[in-house]
């Protein structure tokens, strides 16, 4: 069968479209099938207790207990009132939604942290924070974050921190 010469055009442009799409398809940012919300994303526990369980309802047994209170989490996947989340060790499950907040928290994953004046090295210490201390994420800059723990804030840089991504920035 021989194609006429719109149908040939026709092709083309749809080959065209395909080829271009699919990179940029594969770089677009997932979406949760719930929220339509960023996956992955952080969020915090709220609650001073949370069961994590194998899937996503109250019949799937429990794996593990979280009990700190603001623990960063990142959300993978949604499941309709469940989330699937890991923490900072990378153990995983699903917890449902109503004990997670969107407040964000970090954890410091470095023997210690300096928390400084302003997000520059050279910059007047303000605090120093241990591993596994948690504080609350108040704004980002490309390498650095402000943050608040127990009455002190300062900015640390993002590379001891977990529940920020790299590229994340806000105010």
């Amino acid at each position: 069968m021989r194609m006429t010469r719109g149908w040939q055009k026709l092709a083309c442009i749809f080959f065209c479209i395909a080829l271009c799409a699919g990179p940029v398809m594969a770089n677009a940012p997932q979406k949760g099938s719930v929220t339509k919300l960023p996956i992955p994303r952080y969020v915090s526990l709220k609650a001073s207790e949370g069961n994590v369980r194998r899937g996503p309802s109250l019949t799937h047994r429990i794996d593990w207990i979280l009990k700190l209170r603001n623990m960063p989490l990142q959300v993978v996947a949604e499941h309709g009132h469940w989330r699937k989340v890991l923490d900072f060790e990378g153990a995983g499950g699903w917890i449902h939604y109503s004990l997670l907040s969107g407040g964000r928290t970090v954890m410091i994953v470095q023997d210690y942290v300096d928390l400084r004046n302003q997000p520059a090295d050279e910059s007047l210490v303000t605090a120093r924070l241990e591993r596994n201390v948690l504080a609350q994420l108040l704004s980002c800059k490309p390498n650095w974050c402000r943050l608040s723990s127990a009455g002190y804030k300062g900015w640390a840089p993002k590379t001891a921190l977990w529940g920020v991504t790299k590229t994340e920035a806000f105010d």
